[in-house]
């Protein structure tokens, strides 16, 4: 994998004392982190995390991959009783212009199906009143933050259509300092094409248009905010004459249902294979 990497021109001195690293110079993030190894180790992280910020919301963000290690992290969850706040679901359609191509196409689930994984890890085995579930991934409008809603997310985070309402361009120079909006850089002459006067006002419309075009769709289906939303109550396109109901494409379980008889639920065999001691798989 990859991990990430942030350009010695954008290492600020106020960067450089959080990484510990000289100003200046690249700051390199390994695609695997030194603290923990297995779900476990992940919690824990967590849970220190937690305690070092005073009780503030603490959670994991990730891009769901091989089915299994979302089980093992609900497992784990079961066997330590540690819960995080949160978890972020990104979509493999999200990522940096800075990311490989191989990677950002043809690397991890797509949102949807990401959190249909997560929300029936957290569900099945009764732990969602302690998580909450944050979708994201090209989440531009009110109609794919209702679906998200449906499908198991408490809230959704956005990045890329606010950089839009801002003027990016897609140039894909985030990761060399030389974006040409004034966007993505810590050159000081390429920040004057950004005028907060002018995008400010920009940006808070398009925040204040999205919201309004969720709650027009949620007040048309008679609701009285997102989170009564189902599966049932939203519909997706197969192929180019049929669409059907979101709970007749996609499985979701009832609480508890890992618990009671996984081999009955459509994840059986990723639960068989999930381990609370490792993220790799037991069968």
């Amino acid at each position: 994998g990859h991990g990430g990497v942030l350009p010695g021109a954008k290492v600020t001195a106020e960067i450089a004392e959080a990484r510990a690293i000289p100003e200046g110079e690249d700051c390199l993030s390994p695609a695997t982190h030194a603290t923990f190894s297995t779900p476990i180790e992940l919690l824990e992280w967590v849970a220190q995390l937690r305690e070092l910020s005073g009780g503030k919301p603490a959670g994991a963000k990730l891009c769901v991959g091989q089915p299994h290690e979302i089980f093992a992290l609900a497992k784990a969850m079961l066997e330590t009783g540690i819960t995080p706040d949160f978890l972020t679901v990104d979509g493999a359609e999200g990522g940096t212009g800075a990311a490989p191509l191989e990677l950002s196409n043809s690397v991890g689930m797509p949102l949807r199906e990401g959190l249909v994984f997560v929300r029936n890890a957290l569900v099945g085995t009764g732990l969602k009143p302690h998580v909450r579930i944050a979708a994201s991934g090209k989440i531009h409008s009110g109609a794919q933050m209702a679906k998200a809603f449906a499908m198991g997310a408490d809230w959704c985070n956005a990045a890329r259509p606010f950089m839009f309402s801002l003027g990016c361009v897609q140039s894909m120079q985030c990761h060399t300092g030389h974006c040409p909006t004034g966007i993505a850089t810590q050159t000081a002459w390429r920040q004057q094409g950004l005028v907060v006067e002018d995008k400010g006002p920009r940006v808070a419309r398009f925040q204040k248009q999205t919201l309004h075009s969720l709650r027009e769709i949620v007040v048309a289906m008679g609701l009285d905010n997102p989170w009564h939303i189902r599966p049932m109550d939203m519909r997706e396109r197969i192929n180019g004459a049929r669409s059907d109901a979101i709970d007749k494409i996609y499985p979701f379980l009832e609480d508890g249902a890992l618990l009671a008889d996984p081999e009955s639920t459509a994840f059986a065999r990723h639960w068989k294979a999930a381990r609370a001691d490792s993220f790799r798989r037991a069968i």
